[in-house]
């Protein structure tokens, strides 16, 4: 078989969620196939050294200029010259006229559902307003299109069958996204001391990975937070990633507490490889989120044995099982709660570590590369 898979933005050097996930397929690929042909379509930028050619596995950079003819024009016509049979588009939107057999990863509607644009209200940069403009009007011509969608949880699996009238259609799939091999506990002394010097990470401190989508709850987590501050006195600090400190100042006076800032770290962009020592060094990992389709970071955070806050809400409670305490987001006050049992029940803290690790080793990119391996041999059979 040829397949080819779309990994537009895998060697920009600022990679976010969907980028992973396509990095540890096809890296997982790699390892387990050894006998099909693949084309790894991706844009050139910096970080050429993330993913390397195999015998079986050819990279193919192309121009294109901007996102949207990168995908609909250059995509596409590279595909049919490399002989594709499947092309695997990774990352929610794909080439509307795509000749080849085509294979969908949605990872979720949020950006299609009227409850998340009131909460996006006119927050939203033009960046991500024509971003949402851009998956409105691709997105459902390619779930017509596609040979199959890929998705990430059962609870998105249902919210996209509802949403396009595909309760049962065989299209539509789950599989489960993964938790990477390097987040496990970190007790070399050397490394937890370089990235506590590198991110100026405080002695004790909890951990958020918000950022100005408005489904990460950072204003509820910064209320929640003040709250618990102020109710216990406590020397935490909050470390946050990669988040702009004139957005952050903006939250932090609509709660309230413009002081806060002096309690709260910015990291800046922080190496997936440097994550692990982050985790290991907190004192607990919140993510409270107001809408997820899945939620690896929570997977992360159990590995590295860290306890974890989370959401009653989506994919969360489906991904954190018994493991983490599930909060309303919608609630600050659940959430300052649930920082203080942490904090306070030393039984409790190890019990949700203990279950953390259990938890996460039952979600692996291995298995993920193997159904979706599958998945690719089902379309190719199909259309022949």
């Amino acid at each position: 078989m040829k397949i080819g898979i779309e990994g537009q933005r895998l060697f920009r050097s600022k990679k976010h969620g969907m980028d992973m996930v396509a990095l540890e397929l096809i890296r997982q690929l790699q390892q387990i196939d050894h006998e099909n042909e693949y084309f790894i379509f991706v844009k050139p930028d910096e970080d050429d050294t993330v993913l390397k050619e195999t015998a079986n596995f050819r990279i193919i950079k192309l121009d294109g200029g901007s996102y949207p003819q990168w995908e609909q024009f250059a995509l596409p016509k590279a595909a049919r010259e490399a002989g594709c049979e499947l092309l695997h588009c990774t990352s929610n939107t794909a080439p509307v006229n795509c000749r080849i057999p085509l294979v969908t990863t949605l990872h979720d509607i949020i950006y299609m559902e009227s409850s998340y644009l009131k909460i996006l209200g006119s927050s939203a940069s033009a960046y991500q307003k024509f971003g949402n403009m851009y998956r409105k009007l691709v997105v459902p011509r390619v779930v017509k299109k596609s040979r199959k969608i890929i998705t990430v949880s059962h609870f998105e699996k249902n919210r996209i069958g509802e949403f396009f009238g595909m309760k049962g259609d065989e299209r539509l799939t789950a599989v489960y996204n993964g938790v990477s091999e390097h987040f496990k506990p970190v007790t070399d002394a050397d490394t937890l001391r370089m990235v506590r010097e590198k991110y100026k990470l405080p002695k004790r401190y909890f951990f958020f990975l918000g950022n100005t989508d408005p489904k990460k709850n950072t204003k509820g987590t910064l209320k929640a937070f003040s709250d618990f501050l102020k109710q216990t006195g406590s020397d935490h600090q909050l470390v946050m990633l990669d988040y702009d400190r004139q957005e952050l100042d903006k939250v932090l006076k609509e709660i309230g507490d413009e002081k806060l800032i002096e309690r709260i770290v910015l990291t800046g962009y922080v190496k997936n490889t440097d994550l692990p020592a982050i985790y290991c060094q907190s004192d607990l990992f919140l993510y409270p989120s107001l809408r997820e389709s899945f939620g690896i970071p929570m997977l992360e955070a159990m590995a590295c044995g860290v306890p974890v806050i989370t959401s009653n809400t989506s994919s969360m409670p489906e991904v954190a099982g018994n493991a983490a305490l599930i909060t309303d987001p919608y609630k600050p006050g659940e959430i300052t709660a649930a920082m203080q049992k942490i904090c306070n029940d030393s039984d409790l803290r190890e019990t949700l570590i203990q279950a953390g690790f259990q938890q996460a080793a039952k979600f692996s990119w291995k298995a993920m590369a193997q159904d979706v391996l599958k998945i690719y041999q089902e379309v190719i059979n199909a259309s022949k």
